[in-house]
């Protein structure tokens, strides 16, 4: 097969070493992803006032529902090239490249379209306070006109992670989120362009980042090289991203469903509660991501050994992402909890807001790492090539239990405590039974492998 600059074997070798070094700067760029929102909220909460942070933080659950079908496609993509480079299919993963990329922009161009036009309602439909709806949908609005960008960065990282590239991704967003930054500062304190200024430097340098990166695989030589003269999509590699990647999307989907549901209940608190309740949420994303970089690994590491057909390393893979992810998950979620009070100070200084952050993060971060060991068991099962069990065990062990807890716990207890703990209660649950799937799936394989020893044989 021919070599491809950064690319990485992620088959052999010392398995825990390996998932470190791939998910550190996973997980750096993810924090910059991260604080392309957080500069949004911590600018519009400093200079502005609390309508402006909470007409931003409460857009979250709402581009989360838009836009994480579309995200799981890029998971997709990233399964079926890595499965294809464990087998060293240089014409499979030259097909996955062409085809994720024009998924992407088919993608992003249909949600720019939907979110523009969709946006005041949406944000109605989720009882969003009278007094911050309309610089919501402003922002919403400007937000999703940046999106074919945002979804081009996404699977062009997703491509370049499947080969054990997470460095390159890492670069490409350290400069867009210092161009981010400097925007964000510019338009409102200088031109006070309030919430329209933040959602104009997020799209702006969404767009740097995505452009820098898709000039990388421009450059790829071999078969992860992008030809942009004959995008298009072939039918095997789109159907195998749709079969791994459309369930993961339709997961997440239902999540961020289920979120919306709650943050509607959240809004009906005011815009304070929803103020405080935007800024913690923002740190816990720092949490989640840098949990998520080793379920990142898992699926990806998984992915690879499935198509060197090296079953022998994926309990290897599992143990260590799950060792991974607790220890980020408990460091990463007390200490963001035991300074919390310093942390919500960067986004406002009314202490009701602060509060309100606090009594989210009491529950939420402590128990983050439940999250982290729930998602690392579900991309291990789709690595292994099972999209759809993980899609339904998440779909009804927490989708359907927390709508089901608003209807009915949280009627008779009414509080935001009382949302807040169907979060890890959702968590447990769910990783549970995906650990129980996860050990029939490996026992299936190993019979199988044992055969196919036997027949050889």
């Amino acid at each position: 097969m021919a070599q491809m600059s950064q690319a990485g074997d992620l088959t052999s070798g010392p398995m825990l070493k390996k998932i470190i070094l791939f998910s550190l700067p996973l997980a750096a760029s993810s924090f910059l992803q991260l604080l392309f929102n957080a500069a949004d909220v911590v600018v519009v909460g400093r200079f502005v006032g609390s309508a402006a942070l909470a007409a931003v933080g409460s857009n979250g659950a709402l581009i989360n529902l838009l836009v994480n079908l579309f995200v799981g496609l890029a998971l997709g993509a990233n399964v079926v090239a890595a499965r294809c480079y464990g087998a060293k299919d240089d014409q499979g993963v030259h097909e996955a490249v062409q085809t994720a990329v024009t998924l992407s922009l088919v993608g992003g161009v249909l949600m720019a379209f939907v979110g523009f036009f969709a946006a005041h309602g949406l944000l109605e439909l989720m009882s969003s306070p009278e007094d911050v709806i309309d610089l919501a949908t402003l922002y919403l609005k400007i937000y999703f006109i940046g999106m074919p960008m945002t979804m081009l960065y996404n699977f062009n990282a997703s491509l370049l992670r499947a080969v054990g590239d997470t460095r390159r991704p890492l670069v490409c967003l350290a400069v867009a989120g210092v161009i981010n930054v400097v925007l964000n500062l510019l338009f409102v304190i200088v031109f006070q362009m309030s919430v329209a200024g933040v959602a104009l430097a997020t799209i702006l340098s969404q767009t740097v980042s995505a452009i820098m990166v898709t000039v990388l695989l421009v450059k790829e030589e071999g078969a992860m090289h992008l030809d942009l003269r004959h995008l298009g999509f072939h039918k095997k590699a789109l159907l195998q991203i749709i079969q791994i990647g459309l369930p993961a999307g339709l997961q997440s989907t239902v999540f961020s469903l289920s979120n919306v549901v709650i943050q509607s209940a959240i809004n009906s608190f005011g815009s304070t509660v929803v103020a405080g309740n935007s800024a913690a949420s923002n740190l816990e994303g720092f949490i989640y991501t840098g949990m998520n970089a080793f379920a990142q690994a898992a699926v990806t590491f998984t992915s690879q050994n499935v198509g060197a057909r090296r079953y022998d390393n994926l309990d290897r893979v599992m143990r260590n992402c799950l060792l991974c992810v607790t220890v980020a998950g408990l460091f990463l979620g007390c200490g963001a909890y035991f300074g919390g009070e310093v942390l919500l100070h960067f986004y406002s200084t009314d202490e009701a807001v602060v509060a309100a952050g606090l009594s989210r993060m009491q529950i939420i971060c402590t128990a983050y790492f439940l999250c982290g060991i729930m998602d690392t068991l579900a991309s291990c099962l789709r690595g292994r090539g099972y999209s759809v069990i993980p899609m339904i065990v998440s779909l009804v062990g927490s989708c359907l239990l927390r709508l089901v807890w608003i209807a009915t716990i949280f009627r008779m207890f009414r509080s935001t405590g009382t949302l807040y703990i169907s979060y890890p209660i959702s968590w447990a649950l769910t990783a549970g039974v995906h650990l129980i799937c996860l050990l029939v799936v490996r026992k299936k394989m190993n019979d199988q492998l044992k055969e196919e020893a036997h027949l050889a044989a």
